[in-house]
């Protein structure tokens, strides 16, 4: 039996602040699961549903995040090609940044691996180590993990967060 190492981990953060259809972002994030696993991409772990204010303008609906680990042989280019495809099936169109969306996928880190490709592929993804609603999710499942980048525990990553970042996000209560 193989032992997994932390470098064999892959984590995807799931976003949504906009309904898909009839479902809410919650019941949207847990479609967006079981698409995952219906894509080849098998989730070892789920955290919470986390709620945090819409960025950069707070005025825009609040998102529903989580984070997922995923078991996969796949690259890191399949999987993000995946996420794209399951994204565009829950009616994601890209254009503005940051802008409202029914589901944000994102490859926080595939197994430890730098990769700063020419067709715009970064991973570690490159903001997540700022971002609260990546971070508690992730702190959740993965509580020993530690930026490829920096080395830095997820601990002194969160500890490195505004206050007011993380006061403002916060695990949701089943149901």
């Amino acid at each position: 039996m193989k032992t997994e190492k932390p470098s064999d981990r892959i984590y995807i953060a799931l976003g949504a602040n906009l309904s898909h259809g009839a479902c809410s972002p919650r019941a949207t994030l847990a479609q967006a699961r079981l698409a995952l696993t219906e894509a080849g991409l098998p989730l070892v772990a789920a955290s919470s549903d986390w709620h945090s204010p819409a960025w950069p303008d707070p005025s825009d609906p609040p998102y529903v995040n989580a984070v997922v680990e995923i078991a996969s042989p796949a690259s890191a280019r399949e999987i993000l090609d995946g996420l794209h495809a399951i994204e565009a099936r829950f009616g994601r169109e890209r254009g503005v940044r940051n802008a409202p969306r029914p589901l944000d996928l994102d490859l926080i880190d595939c197994r430890g691996e730098r990769i700063e490709a020419e067709d715009g592929l970064v991973v570690p993804h490159p903001r997540a180590t700022g971002r609260a609603f990546v971070l508690l999710p992730l702190a959740e499942i993965a509580p020993g993990w530690t930026d490829p980048v920096s080395a830095r525990t997820i601990t002194e990553l969160i500890a490195a967060l505004p206050q007011a970042d993380r006061s403002a996000t916060y695990a949701l209560q089943e149901g």
